[in-house]
Protein backbone atom coordinates (compact mmCIF):
# COMPACT_ATOMS: atom_id res chain seq x y z
CA UNK A 1 0.00 0.00 0.00
CA UNK A 2 1.35 3.42 -0.91
CA UNK A 3 1.00 6.54 1.17
CA UNK A 4 -2.33 8.37 1.11
CA UNK A 5 -1.66 11.54 -0.81
CA UNK A 6 -3.21 14.86 0.11
CA UNK A 7 -5.59 16.56 -2.33
CA UNK A 8 -2.84 19.05 -3.24
CA UNK A 9 -0.37 16.24 -3.92
CA UNK A 10 -2.92 14.49 -6.12
CA UNK A 11 -3.76 17.70 -8.00
CA UNK A 12 -0.04 18.29 -8.56
CA UNK A 13 0.26 14.83 -10.13
CA UNK A 14 -2.81 15.35 -12.34
CA UNK A 15 -1.74 18.79 -13.58
CA UNK A 16 1.62 17.36 -14.65
CA UNK A 17 -0.16 15.27 -17.30
CA UNK A 18 -0.74 17.57 -20.33
CA UNK A 19 -4.11 16.05 -21.21
CA UNK A 20 -5.14 18.58 -23.85
CA UNK A 21 -8.22 17.21 -25.60
CA UNK A 22 -6.40 16.58 -28.88
CA UNK A 23 -3.84 14.39 -27.09
CA UNK A 24 -3.87 11.22 -25.01
CA UNK A 25 -5.10 11.03 -21.43
CA UNK A 26 -3.83 7.48 -20.88
CA UNK A 27 -0.81 8.38 -18.71
CA UNK A 28 -3.18 10.14 -16.30
CA UNK A 29 -5.63 7.22 -16.36
CA UNK A 30 -2.74 4.81 -15.77
CA UNK A 31 -1.62 6.80 -12.76
CA UNK A 32 -5.09 7.05 -11.21
CA UNK A 33 -5.73 3.36 -11.80
CA UNK A 34 -2.40 2.46 -10.20
CA UNK A 35 -2.87 4.80 -7.25
CA UNK A 36 -6.33 3.41 -6.49
CA UNK A 37 -5.07 -0.16 -6.86
CA UNK A 38 -2.29 0.56 -4.37
CA UNK A 39 -5.04 1.25 -1.84
CA UNK A 40 -7.02 -1.86 -2.70
CA UNK A 41 -9.57 -0.14 -4.94
CA UNK A 42 -10.49 -1.79 -8.21
CA UNK A 43 -11.18 0.65 -11.02
CA UNK A 44 -12.52 0.05 -14.49
CA UNK A 45 -11.57 1.81 -17.67
CA UNK A 46 -13.56 2.29 -20.84
CA UNK A 47 -11.19 2.69 -23.82
CA UNK A 48 -12.65 4.63 -26.72
CA UNK A 49 -12.64 2.25 -29.72
CA UNK A 50 -12.48 5.21 -32.10
CA UNK A 51 -9.65 6.90 -30.17
CA UNK A 52 -7.38 4.22 -28.70
CA UNK A 53 -5.29 6.92 -27.00
CA UNK A 54 -8.19 7.90 -24.72
CA UNK A 55 -10.12 6.23 -21.93
CA UNK A 56 -12.58 6.93 -19.13
CA UNK A 57 -12.22 5.46 -15.64
CA UNK A 58 -14.75 4.68 -12.93
CA UNK A 59 -14.66 2.99 -9.52
CA UNK A 60 -16.88 2.06 -6.56
CA UNK A 61 -16.15 1.80 -2.84
CA UNK A 62 -18.42 0.83 0.02
CA UNK A 63 -21.33 -1.63 0.04
CA UNK A 64 -21.92 -3.31 -3.33
CA UNK A 65 -25.38 -1.87 -3.75
CA UNK A 66 -27.24 0.79 -5.71
CA UNK A 67 -27.68 4.35 -4.49
CA UNK A 68 -24.07 5.57 -4.53
CA UNK A 69 -23.08 9.21 -4.62
CA UNK A 70 -21.11 9.70 -7.86
CA UNK A 71 -18.29 12.25 -8.07
CA UNK A 72 -17.90 13.14 -11.73
CA UNK A 73 -15.11 15.05 -13.45
CA UNK A 74 -13.37 15.25 -16.80
CA UNK A 75 -9.66 14.67 -17.38
CA UNK A 76 -9.10 16.79 -20.49
CA UNK A 77 -8.02 20.43 -20.57
CA UNK A 78 -7.90 23.14 -23.22
CA UNK A 79 -4.66 24.10 -25.02
CA UNK A 80 -2.17 26.65 -23.69
CA UNK A 81 -0.71 27.64 -27.08
CA UNK A 82 -1.04 31.34 -27.79
CA UNK A 83 -1.58 32.19 -24.13
CA UNK A 84 0.86 34.24 -22.08
CA UNK A 85 1.58 32.26 -18.92
CA UNK A 86 3.74 33.57 -16.10
CA UNK A 87 4.41 30.04 -14.81
CA UNK A 88 4.71 26.55 -16.26
CA UNK A 89 1.06 25.65 -17.00
CA UNK A 90 1.68 21.98 -16.23
CA UNK A 91 3.26 22.58 -12.84
CA UNK A 92 1.17 23.66 -9.86
CA UNK A 93 2.57 26.95 -8.59
CA UNK A 94 1.30 28.52 -5.38
CA UNK A 95 1.50 32.27 -4.98
CA UNK A 96 -0.71 35.08 -3.73
CA UNK A 97 -3.20 32.62 -2.23
CA UNK A 98 -3.74 30.81 -5.54
CA UNK A 99 -2.74 27.55 -7.18
CA UNK A 100 -1.81 28.25 -10.81
CA UNK A 101 -1.79 25.62 -13.53
CA UNK A 102 -3.81 24.39 -16.50
CA UNK A 103 -6.78 22.53 -15.10
CA UNK A 104 -6.48 23.66 -11.49
CA UNK A 105 -9.92 25.26 -11.87
CA UNK A 106 -11.37 23.31 -14.79
CA UNK A 107 -11.34 20.73 -13.38
CA UNK A 108 -8.44 18.69 -12.06
CA UNK A 109 -8.79 20.44 -8.72
CA UNK A 110 -12.13 18.71 -8.25
CA UNK A 111 -10.79 15.47 -9.74
CA UNK A 112 -8.05 15.45 -7.10
CA UNK A 113 -10.56 16.03 -4.32
CA UNK A 114 -12.77 13.24 -5.67
CA UNK A 115 -9.87 10.76 -5.85
CA UNK A 116 -8.85 11.74 -2.31
CA UNK A 117 -12.41 11.25 -1.06
CA UNK A 118 -12.69 7.84 -2.72
CA UNK A 119 -9.52 6.60 -1.02
CA UNK A 120 -10.58 8.04 2.33
CA UNK A 121 -14.02 6.43 2.02
CA UNK A 122 -12.42 3.08 1.26
CA UNK A 123 -10.13 3.18 4.29
CA UNK A 124 -12.68 4.63 6.72
CA UNK A 125 -15.58 2.52 5.58
CA UNK A 126 -18.93 3.96 4.50
CA UNK A 127 -22.49 2.77 4.89
CA UNK A 128 -23.51 4.33 1.59
CA UNK A 129 -21.28 3.71 -1.46
CA UNK A 130 -19.23 6.32 -3.26
CA UNK A 131 -18.27 6.23 -6.92
CA UNK A 132 -15.75 8.08 -9.05
CA UNK A 133 -16.29 8.79 -12.77
CA UNK A 134 -13.55 10.43 -14.84
CA UNK A 135 -14.36 11.17 -18.48
CA UNK A 136 -12.51 12.61 -21.47
CA UNK A 137 -13.33 14.99 -24.36
CA UNK A 138 -15.59 17.21 -22.28
CA UNK A 139 -13.86 20.28 -23.69
CA UNK A 140 -14.70 19.33 -27.28
CA UNK A 141 -18.42 18.85 -26.75
CA UNK A 142 -18.98 16.51 -23.79
CA UNK A 143 -18.59 13.54 -26.12
CA UNK A 144 -16.77 11.23 -23.71
CA UNK A 145 -19.34 11.06 -20.93
CA UNK A 146 -22.27 9.25 -22.64
CA UNK A 147 -20.31 6.10 -23.54
CA UNK A 148 -18.70 6.15 -20.08
CA UNK A 149 -22.11 6.37 -18.40
CA UNK A 150 -23.38 3.50 -20.56
CA UNK A 151 -20.28 1.43 -19.72
CA UNK A 152 -20.78 1.97 -15.99
CA UNK A 153 -24.26 0.43 -15.95
CA UNK A 154 -23.37 -3.28 -16.35
CA UNK A 155 -20.21 -3.02 -14.24
CA UNK A 156 -21.15 -0.99 -11.15
CA UNK A 157 -24.33 -0.81 -9.08
CA UNK A 158 -26.15 2.26 -10.34
CA UNK A 159 -25.59 5.42 -8.35
CA UNK A 160 -28.44 7.77 -7.57
CA UNK A 161 -26.94 11.23 -6.94
CA UNK A 162 -24.26 12.70 -9.20
CA UNK A 163 -22.14 15.71 -8.27
CA UNK A 164 -20.43 17.13 -11.35
CA UNK A 165 -17.59 19.23 -10.01
CA UNK A 166 -17.35 22.00 -12.59
CA UNK A 167 -16.25 25.25 -10.92
CA UNK A 168 -19.26 26.86 -9.26
CA UNK A 169 -17.70 28.46 -6.17
CA UNK A 170 -19.22 25.53 -4.24
CA UNK A 171 -22.75 26.67 -5.12
CA UNK A 172 -25.48 24.24 -6.13
CA UNK A 173 -26.08 24.74 -9.87
CA UNK A 174 -29.34 22.97 -10.71
CA UNK A 175 -29.83 23.91 -14.35
CA UNK A 176 -27.89 24.62 -17.51
CA UNK A 177 -28.69 25.07 -21.16
CA UNK A 178 -28.43 22.24 -23.64
CA UNK A 179 -26.32 22.67 -26.73
CA UNK A 180 -25.79 21.30 -30.17
CA UNK A 181 -23.49 22.36 -32.94
CA UNK A 182 -22.77 21.71 -36.59
CA UNK A 183 -20.22 22.56 -39.21
CA UNK A 184 -22.19 23.94 -42.15
CA UNK A 185 -20.73 23.37 -45.61
CA UNK A 186 -22.46 25.44 -48.27
CA UNK A 187 -21.51 24.19 -51.75
CA UNK A 188 -22.00 26.77 -54.47
CA UNK A 189 -21.24 27.04 -58.20
CA UNK A 190 -18.42 29.20 -59.49
CA UNK A 191 -18.93 31.75 -62.26
CA UNK A 192 -17.38 35.13 -62.95
CA UNK A 193 -18.99 37.67 -60.65
CA UNK A 194 -20.23 39.64 -63.66
CA UNK A 195 -22.46 36.63 -64.39
CA UNK A 196 -23.68 36.40 -60.81
CA UNK A 197 -27.28 35.23 -61.53
CA UNK A 198 -26.03 32.15 -63.40
CA UNK A 199 -23.94 30.91 -60.51
CA UNK A 200 -24.51 30.28 -56.82
CA UNK A 201 -22.33 32.04 -54.28
CA UNK A 202 -21.79 29.80 -51.27
CA UNK A 203 -20.94 32.86 -49.19
CA UNK A 204 -24.07 34.79 -50.14
CA UNK A 205 -26.25 31.74 -49.53
CA UNK A 206 -24.52 31.17 -46.21
CA UNK A 207 -25.35 34.77 -45.38
CA UNK A 208 -29.04 33.84 -45.65
CA UNK A 209 -28.51 31.41 -42.79
CA UNK A 210 -26.66 34.11 -40.84
CA UNK A 211 -29.60 36.45 -41.37
CA UNK A 212 -31.95 33.77 -40.02
CA UNK A 213 -29.71 33.38 -36.97
CA UNK A 214 -29.84 37.12 -36.28
CA UNK A 215 -33.60 37.37 -36.79
CA UNK A 216 -34.25 34.33 -34.60
CA UNK A 217 -32.04 35.67 -31.81
CA UNK A 218 -33.92 38.98 -31.92
CA UNK A 219 -37.27 37.21 -31.74
CA UNK A 220 -36.11 35.07 -28.82
CA UNK A 221 -34.79 38.12 -27.02
CA UNK A 222 -38.09 39.99 -27.41
CA UNK A 223 -40.32 37.07 -26.36
CA UNK A 224 -41.56 36.71 -22.79
CA UNK A 225 -39.45 34.01 -21.11
CA UNK A 226 -41.07 31.15 -19.26
CA UNK A 227 -40.26 30.52 -15.59
CA UNK A 228 -37.28 28.27 -16.33
CA UNK A 229 -35.83 30.48 -19.07
CA UNK A 230 -36.13 33.52 -16.80
CA UNK A 231 -33.54 31.96 -14.48
CA UNK A 232 -30.83 32.20 -17.15
CA UNK A 233 -28.64 35.02 -18.42
CA UNK A 234 -29.55 35.55 -21.19
CA UNK A 235 -33.10 34.28 -20.53
CA UNK A 236 -33.62 32.70 -23.96
CA UNK A 237 -32.22 30.20 -26.43
CA UNK A 238 -29.28 31.63 -28.38
CA UNK A 239 -27.94 30.78 -31.85
CA UNK A 240 -24.38 31.59 -32.86
CA UNK A 241 -21.89 31.27 -35.72
CA UNK A 242 -18.35 31.38 -34.34
CA UNK A 243 -16.30 31.33 -37.52
CA UNK A 244 -16.73 31.46 -41.27
CA UNK A 245 -14.42 30.90 -44.23
CA UNK A 246 -14.76 30.40 -47.96
CA UNK A 247 -14.42 31.86 -51.41
CA UNK A 248 -11.78 31.85 -54.13
CA UNK A 249 -11.35 35.40 -55.35
CA UNK A 250 -13.06 38.79 -55.33
CA UNK A 251 -14.51 38.33 -58.80
CA UNK A 252 -15.62 34.67 -58.57
CA UNK A 253 -18.81 33.45 -56.92
CA UNK A 254 -17.74 31.38 -53.94
CA UNK A 255 -17.69 27.64 -54.52
CA UNK A 256 -17.54 26.80 -50.80
CA UNK A 257 -18.39 28.37 -47.49
CA UNK A 258 -17.89 26.76 -44.09
CA UNK A 259 -19.39 27.96 -40.83
CA UNK A 260 -19.41 26.56 -37.30
CA UNK A 261 -22.89 26.94 -35.85
CA UNK A 262 -24.18 26.28 -32.35
CA UNK A 263 -27.36 26.71 -30.36
CA UNK A 264 -27.74 26.85 -26.57
CA UNK A 265 -31.27 25.87 -25.65
CA UNK A 266 -32.97 26.62 -22.33
CA UNK A 267 -33.94 23.29 -20.71
CA UNK A 268 -37.67 24.06 -20.78
CA UNK A 269 -37.59 24.01 -24.60
CA UNK A 270 -37.29 21.04 -26.94
CA UNK A 271 -33.77 20.83 -28.34
CA UNK A 272 -34.91 18.52 -31.15
CA UNK A 273 -37.57 21.06 -32.14
CA UNK A 274 -34.86 23.69 -32.46
CA UNK A 275 -32.77 21.34 -34.56
CA UNK A 276 -35.78 20.75 -36.80
CA UNK A 277 -36.35 24.49 -37.18
CA UNK A 278 -32.75 24.97 -38.22
CA UNK A 279 -32.90 22.04 -40.63
CA UNK A 280 -36.06 23.48 -42.20
CA UNK A 281 -34.31 26.80 -42.85
CA UNK A 282 -31.32 24.97 -44.33
CA UNK A 283 -33.67 23.04 -46.62
CA UNK A 284 -35.40 26.27 -47.72
CA UNK A 285 -32.12 27.95 -48.66
CA UNK A 286 -30.84 24.79 -50.32
CA UNK A 287 -34.00 24.57 -52.42
CA UNK A 288 -33.46 28.09 -53.77
CA UNK A 289 -29.83 27.28 -54.55
CA UNK A 290 -30.72 24.14 -56.47
CA UNK A 291 -33.34 25.99 -58.49
CA UNK A 292 -30.36 27.82 -60.05
CA UNK A 293 -27.79 25.01 -60.02
CA UNK A 294 -28.99 21.51 -59.02
CA UNK A 295 -25.47 20.36 -58.15
CA UNK A 296 -25.26 22.82 -55.23
CA UNK A 297 -26.34 22.11 -51.67
CA UNK A 298 -25.73 22.38 -47.93
CA UNK A 299 -24.24 19.70 -45.72
CA UNK A 300 -24.40 19.60 -41.91
CA UNK A 301 -21.71 17.81 -39.93
CA UNK A 302 -22.64 17.33 -36.25
CA UNK A 303 -20.08 18.65 -33.78
CA UNK A 304 -21.71 18.07 -30.38
CA UNK A 305 -25.09 17.45 -28.78
CA UNK A 306 -25.38 18.06 -25.04
CA UNK A 307 -28.69 17.82 -23.17
CA UNK A 308 -29.65 20.58 -20.78
CA UNK A 309 -29.82 20.10 -17.03
CA UNK A 310 -33.37 20.63 -15.78
CA UNK A 311 -34.00 21.81 -12.21
CA UNK A 312 -35.38 18.76 -10.41
CA UNK A 313 -38.40 18.63 -8.15
CA UNK A 314 -37.05 17.37 -4.80
CA UNK A 315 -33.81 16.34 -6.49
CA UNK A 316 -31.64 14.05 -4.37
CA UNK A 317 -28.32 15.45 -5.62
CA UNK A 318 -29.41 19.03 -5.07
CA UNK A 319 -30.69 18.25 -1.55
CA UNK A 320 -27.42 16.58 -0.63
CA UNK A 321 -25.27 19.47 -1.84
CA UNK A 322 -27.47 22.07 -0.18
CA UNK A 323 -27.38 20.15 3.11
CA UNK A 324 -23.58 20.19 3.08
CA UNK A 325 -22.98 23.71 1.77
CA UNK A 326 -25.94 25.52 3.31
CA UNK A 327 -26.51 27.16 -0.07
CA UNK A 328 -30.19 27.81 -0.71
CA UNK A 329 -29.82 30.15 -3.68
CA UNK A 330 -31.10 29.50 -7.20
CA UNK A 331 -28.16 29.02 -9.58
CA UNK A 332 -28.18 28.14 -13.28
CA UNK A 333 -25.55 28.59 -16.01
CA UNK A 334 -25.71 29.05 -19.76
CA UNK A 335 -22.85 26.69 -20.60
CA UNK A 336 -23.23 22.93 -20.81
CA UNK A 337 -21.81 20.21 -18.56
CA UNK A 338 -21.93 16.45 -18.23
CA UNK A 339 -24.63 16.82 -15.55
CA UNK A 340 -27.33 16.95 -18.22
CA UNK A 341 -26.01 13.68 -19.65
CA UNK A 342 -26.15 11.94 -16.28
CA UNK A 343 -29.66 13.28 -15.74
CA UNK A 344 -30.72 11.99 -19.15
CA UNK A 345 -29.41 8.55 -18.09
CA UNK A 346 -31.67 8.50 -15.05
CA UNK A 347 -29.47 9.98 -12.33
CA UNK A 348 -30.29 12.91 -10.10
CA UNK A 349 -27.59 15.46 -10.93
CA UNK A 350 -26.24 18.78 -9.73
CA UNK A 351 -23.17 20.87 -10.55
CA UNK A 352 -21.01 21.86 -7.59
CA UNK A 353 -17.28 22.34 -7.48
CA UNK A 354 -14.54 24.65 -6.24
CA UNK A 355 -13.24 27.58 -8.24
CA UNK A 356 -14.61 30.33 -10.44
CA UNK A 357 -15.67 29.48 -14.01
CA UNK A 358 -14.26 32.86 -15.06
CA UNK A 359 -10.78 31.34 -14.66
CA UNK A 360 -11.50 28.37 -16.93
CA UNK A 361 -9.56 28.30 -20.22
CA UNK A 362 -7.67 31.47 -19.28
CA UNK A 363 -3.90 32.09 -19.27
CA UNK A 364 -2.60 31.81 -15.71
CA UNK A 365 -5.61 29.68 -14.80
CA UNK A 366 -5.91 29.26 -11.05
CA UNK A 367 -8.00 28.03 -8.18
CA UNK A 368 -7.76 29.95 -4.96
CA UNK A 369 -6.29 28.17 -1.96
CA UNK A 370 -9.46 29.05 -0.07
CA UNK A 371 -11.72 27.47 -2.69
CA UNK A 372 -9.62 24.33 -2.82
CA UNK A 373 -9.85 24.11 0.97
CA UNK A 374 -13.61 24.62 0.74
CA UNK A 375 -13.76 21.72 -1.69
CA UNK A 376 -11.88 19.48 0.74
CA UNK A 377 -14.16 20.54 3.59
CA UNK A 378 -17.15 19.62 1.42
CA UNK A 379 -15.69 16.18 0.74
CA UNK A 380 -15.00 15.63 4.44
CA UNK A 381 -18.61 16.42 5.28
CA UNK A 382 -19.79 14.17 2.47
CA UNK A 383 -17.72 11.31 3.88
CA UNK A 384 -19.25 11.85 7.31
CA UNK A 385 -22.73 11.60 5.81
CA UNK A 386 -21.88 8.48 3.86
CA UNK A 387 -20.49 6.85 7.00
CA UNK A 388 -23.72 7.52 8.88
CA UNK A 389 -26.15 6.69 6.09
CA UNK A 390 -28.96 4.37 7.16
Amino acid sequence: MTARLTPLEIMTRLIAFPTVSRDTNLPLIDWVEGYLASHGITSHRWPDPDQPHKAALFAHVGPWEEGAVVLSGHTDVVPVEGQAWDTDPFTVTEKDGKYFGRGTCDMKGFDALAIWALVEAHHAGVARPLQLALSFDEEVGCTGAPPMIAAMQPVLPKGSAVIVGEPSMMKAVTGHKGGQGFTIHVKGFEVHSSLLPTGVSAILEGARLLDWVNRTNAANRDAEPDAVAAMFDPPFTTLHVGNIKGGTARNITAKDCWMDFEMRVVPSEDKQAWKDRFAAEVARVEGEMRAVRPETGIELQPLFDVPGLRPEQDGEAEALVRAITGDNGAHVVSYGTEAGQFQAAGYSAVVCGPGDIAQAHQPNEFISVAQFAAGQAFMSQLLSRLALAS
